[in-house]
């Protein structure tokens, strides 16, 4: 009888919990616009650390209005393959090896070792 009593009451997404006696923190609303024109309107508590920059809906990142202008921390250029390569062998070293990769692979297709002329 247990389980049929409590059928229907939705217990995975409701609460039979009231609000008496408790008391929420004060909330102040700030906004957020991003470079496309979107405002966001968030709702923070007054004793929270409201950030400089929120990510829009559209993936951008909103400065806070009339806020202090958000502080950028230097950034790295992401290093590519050819910079690391360059960090161990110079351009002459580099060209040498190639001549030496087409010599053999040449070799390997049964062509003459004639240079080619691009």
């Amino acid at each position: 009888m247990a389980e049929r009593s409590l059928r229907g009451t939705n217990l995975s997404t409701l609460s039979f919990e009231t609000e008496d006696g408790i008391t929420f923190s004060e909330r102040q609303m700030v906004s957020y616009v991003c470079p496309e024109g979107h405002v966001s309107e968030l709702p923070f508590s007054v004793e929270a650390d409201v950030p400089a920059i929120w990510e829009c809906r559209c993936g951008a990142e909103a400065k806070l209005v009339d806020g202090p202008e958000p502080d950028r921390k230097p950034t790295k250029a992401p290093r590519t393959h050819w910079d690391m390569l360059l960090e161990r062998r110079t351009i002459p070293e580099l060209e040498e090896l190639l001549q030496e990769r087409l010599t053999l692979l040449r070799a390997s297709r049964g062509e003459k070792s004639a240079q080619r002329t691009a």
